[in-house]
């Protein structure tokens, strides 16, 4: 029996991880000063959830035999002090894993953008092959009840690899603990401002990811990205480089269909983004034994990971779909994939800015000219947002200049942007959400109405 104790047990990975080491058998302990649902219910449904919120050094004592430390806690956390004063072994998430899974073929699907995507796009062809893996991915998928599965029976995990830091006191980025034997770059894209303040310095920590692959191991990456095609040519290591490029697709009444050697192949997912992320998930799946029949025909069938670019409402020529984008390359490429889809429909799109990075003045100029292509763009952020993050507000003026558009919409106040969607008529329209937040308070359902 091991004993673990999860210091921030809500947190979205935390609270899977806490689930996953529960089934394996081990005693799960945990605390957390506020948590939500799905977190919540899916903790109390396995006896996890914290009687009473808040921080309690005495649940720390030398009979645990792992503190597992989450980003939602700070680095003068009573039950951490606690922790280290015990001499207790603490990690952080990651290395956690790497833990788990030493003694396992890792997978890990890492890149600025798409990462969620392609991990999922992975076990969704896995599953519906019959083939078994264990895994951790950072959106929930239908049909996986929980996001982290560790079973020991099995050889091969598939590892979503973010660039974050590990742990409030471990600033190394997570991916840097998973040593992969074999290893997807998506793209290098400029994000997280607040720790990598020098674009150099965040591009450059992929060039050090590609030296933490085990010898002999793969890596898989996009060769349509100049940076990190230069990177992984520059590389030293003894491993096997696999480039990939977007492939052949054609769209018909807004339905993307893959060009194949086993025929057009139809789609679920929208965009040339997700057309790259399909290749570099068959790019992977091959690694792993499966033929590219068997996996154009699983692939069908994947509509999205939660959240990304996903439709809610499809009725009398109004379509609305909501996307956890909020990073400039990914605004961009969500907005071409809908413009795309639908050339013959009218395109609003309405963007949070809710992020460290996208709240950043000295970061907004990556967002020129990304909501260009849609009949009529939104931008919304919240002075409240920003104060409780401590930084100063922004002039609308420099949003506006920012994304490079005169005709820019930006709301402050979300009573007042509420008002304006509520009973705005999106007749014949697509109306794109994109966002990590809620756009403070919004009500979906009122958006609904087609006639």
């Amino acid at each position: 029996m091991k004993n673990i104790h999860f210091i921030a047990i809500g947190g979205a990975a935390m609270h899977n991880l806490a689930i996953a080491l529960h089934k394996k058998g081990y005693h799960v302990s945990g605390s957390d000063d506020v948590i939500f649902d799905p977190s919540k219910s899916r903790l109390e449904k396995y006896g996890l959830l914290p009687k009473d919120f808040g921080w309690f050094p005495e649940k720390i004592n030398k009979d645990i035999d792992a503190v597992i430390l989450g980003m939602h806690a700070k680095p003068d956390n009573p039950e951490l002090l606690k922790a280290k004063e015990l001499g207790l072994n603490i990690y952080s998430y990651p290395e956690y894993l790497y833990q788990q899974s030493k003694n396992m073929h890792r997978v890990v699907v890492a890149g600025s953008h798409g990462k969620t995507t392609i991990t999922s796009m992975i076990l969704h062809v896995l599953d519906k092959l019959g083939i078994a893996v264990n895994y951790m991915v950072g959106s929930q998928l239908k049909g996986f009840e929980t996001m982290v599965k560790l079973d020991d029976s099995l050889d091969t995990i598939i590892l979503e690899g973010d660039e974050y830091l590990s742990s409030p006191i471990d600033d190394r980025p997570k991916i840097f603990w998973y040593h992969p034997h074999t290893t997807v770059i998506s793209g290098i894209a400029w994000d997280h401002i607040n720790k990598f303040p020098v674009e150099e310095d965040y591009n450059h920590l992929f060039a050090e990811y590609i030296e933490t692959i085990e010898p002999g191991g793969k890596l898989i990456y996009n060769a349509e990205d100049k940076i990190l095609k230069q990177y992984a040519e520059q590389s030293k290591g003894n491993i096997d480089k696999i480039p990939y490029k977007t492939p052949k697709f054609v769209t018909k009444d807004s339905v993307y269909f893959l060009e194949t050697s086993q025929g057009e192949v139809p789609l679920q997912v929208l965009g040339k983004h997700n057309m790259q992320n399909i290749e570099a998930a068959r790019k992977v799946c091959l690694t792993l034994g499966v033929l590219d029949a068997d996996f154009y025909q699983a692939i069908q069938s994947f509509k999205g990971a939660d959240k990304r670019l996903e439709k809610i409402f499809d009725k009398n020529g109004q379509v609305i779909f909501k996307d956890f984008a909020h990073a400039p390359s990914k605004v961009g490429a969500s907005v071409a994939a809908v413009r795309n889809a639908y050339p013959d429909k009218k395109v609003i799109s309405v963007l949070e800015l809710h992020t460290y990075s996208s709240l950043n003045k000295d970061f907004l100029p990556q967002y020129k000219d990304k909501l260009n292509s849609v009949d009529e763009a939104i931008v919304f952020y919240s002075p409240k947002a920003m104060a409780i993050k401590r930084m100063s507000p922004i002039p609308k003026e420099w949003i506006i200049k920012a994304f490079n558009r005169d005709d820019l919409r930006v709301f402050t106040k979300p009573e007042k942007l509420h008002e304006y969607l509520y009973g705005k008529s999106f007749k014949n329209s697509v109306l794109l959400l994109m966002s990590s937040g809620n756009y403070g308070g919004l009500d979906l359902e009122k958006l609904k109405n087609p006639s």
